[in-house]
């Protein structure tokens, strides 16, 4: 009897033992994420403000752009004909209101649960034609309030420096960031955000999606060709002052702070080839390096082997002097951000290029494995995974997902309510990849979806191409009380962040 009996015993305590090791597996394995993981959200100034004269702020290129996507790629395509042009209506001179409507947005994002907000600040509204000796008091009075008020809330501010943002008098005056002179102009504004926010901000990031310059020249660089110029020369040395730019501004961030963190931000999503033939997947491999360019020089310090030739073949000779190359050696940024919204597709056969489609500011071929989203963008969630790993694998620098969602068409039932499930679904899949990254090895300081409150489209001028989890109602037309609402997503997200992403 005695000896069944402790059998029976030594049994219980084995079966006992097991079910702990799988409950401690199983909260092992619920728990990927840090416990400081930054969830949060992400706008920005020049498509959520408004107030675009208000308090002394001075034009940004955004505001002489129309509503509506074929009049927005004319005035990006002809910024000479766009700030001579009067369209009538223009998105961003009310835009969602931020402006005057800030608290009671950040009340909505400390509901859900925000540990972050991702914002910028307009640089139009600091120094109003860019070029000026002083920074424009009342500007800085309105972010003052607005980081305040999100420190009040436990909200980390999160802010990007230029987010498509050069002041248009820069554009008119010294055409863009073609003259090196800017350089100083944002070294000026940078160091001014720097001492006036220090102890309150730490994540910065210099340019918004840099290397959008290469695609969107106007709104990445207010840049104006001229008849007869090399453009692909223009966009290069162009976007060589602005890496410049970004090394001045983590030099003057890092001495005034040394707790600041400097990140840069890319405009990502990895490029498949088509097919396994060897050309596709070159032609994928020159696709990706003339994207990860940028970022080679901002967290490398030095331009990368291949850019020698990647230049020759286009026709570029950079002008760089040897104090910019220390520069830019020696100032490397602290972290990546980056947006990710799709994975492109690239062949090297002329005829398949032929069915390139545009897309978010990429082209890219139909991938038949993938669904596209209502304004055609591929749905990848696995490619987000992918990218994470060949961002890390190349730097080894912590990640920072900055900008990620689904641009959708909303529909408000009879009693108000706003049934998004879609855009769960496809944060849900995305998140659950954000995760296999992590566990992949990846560290990744945070994830703030784009859009979380419905703002401007900055490709289409659009409302109805809405991100958020909180409606905003107006329309195309700019008709609408601007009234506020949450959608299902809202508390869907906010049990998402409480849960550190356990719960999707």
């Amino acid at each position: 009897m005695r000896l069944l009996e402790k059998t029976g015993i030594i049994y219980h305590n084995f079966i006992t033992q097991l079910k702990d090791i799988n409950i401690n597996w199983r909260e092992k394995m619920k728990n990927t994420l840090p416990k400081d993981f930054l969830w949060g959200g992400a706008i920005a100034a020049n498509q959520c403000e408004g107030a675009y004269l208000e308090n002394g702020k001075g034009l940004s290129p955004v505001d002489i752009l129309p509503g509506g996507p074929k009049l927005r790629n004319e005035a990006l395509e002809d910024v000479k004909k766009a700030m001579n042009t009067d369209y009538g209506y223009y998105p961003s001179h009310i835009s969602i209101d931020f402006f005057h409507k800030f608290k009671e947005d950040i009340k909505l994002f400390k509901e859900m649960g925000f540990k972050c907000l991702r914002t910028s600040i307009c640089w139009a509204r600091i120094f109003p034609n860019g070029d000026n000796l002083e920074p424009n008091e009342e500007g800085l009075k309105f972010y003052d309030a607005l980081i305040d008020e999100l420190i009040k809330n436990n909200i980390e501010p999160v802010i990007t420096i230029n987010h498509f943002d050069t002041p248009l008098e820069l554009t008119k005056k010294y055409g863009g960031w073609k003259d090196k002179r800017l350089i100083d102009f944002y070294a000026r504004y940078c160091e001014v955000l720097f001492k006036r926010y220090k102890g309150k901000v730490k994540y910065w990031m210099t340019f918004n999606e840099i290397n959008i310059i290469l695609h969107i020249p106007s709104f990445g660089g207010g840049l104006v060709f001229e008849e007869g110029e090399n453009k692909k020369q223009v966009m290069y040395q162009s976007a060589h002052h602005q890496l410049v730019a970004s090394a001045l501004a983590t030099k003057i961030g890092h001495e005034i702070d040394s707790e600041n963190m400097i990140g840069c931000m890319l405009a990502a999503g990895t490029v498949y080839p088509n097919t396994c033939n060897p050309n596709d997947i070159l032609a994928a491999q020159a696709a990706n390096r003339e994207n990860y360019f940028f970022i080679d020089v901002q967290s490398k310090g030095e331009y990368p082997s291949y850019s020698k030739r990647m230049l020759e073949e286009l026709g570029v000779t950079l002008e760089i002097s040897e104090d910019e190359k220390k520069i830019l050696k020696e100032h490397t940024v602290d972290y990546i951000g980056f947006s990710y919204y799709s994975s492109r597709l690239r062949s090297a056969d002329p005829e398949v290029m032929k069915n390139i489609k545009d897309g978010n500011a990429f082209a890219s071929l139909t991938n038949p494995y993938l669904k596209e989203s209502e304004w055609g963008w591929t749905i990848d969630p696995t490619g987000l995974r992918i990218t994470m790993n060949e961002l890390y694998d190349r730097y080894n620098k912590p990640l920072f997902i900055v900008e990620n969602g689904l641009g959708a068409i909303d529909k408000i039932e009879t009693d108000g309510s706003i049934n998004d499930d879609y855009r769960i679904d496809y944060l849900r899949q995305h998140i659950e990849q954000m995760k296999e990254g992590v566990k992949d090895g990846v560290n990744l300081l945070g994830y703030t979806p784009w859009g979380c409150i419905d703002l401007v489209s900055a490709g289409t001028g659009q409302m109805s191409k809405r991100y958020g989890f909180i409606y905003v109602d107006k329309d195309d037309d700019g008709n609408g009380t601007l009234k506020r609402s949450k959608k299902k997503s809202f508390n869907w997200y906010k049990n998402v962040i409480s849960s550190n992403g356990d719960e999707l």
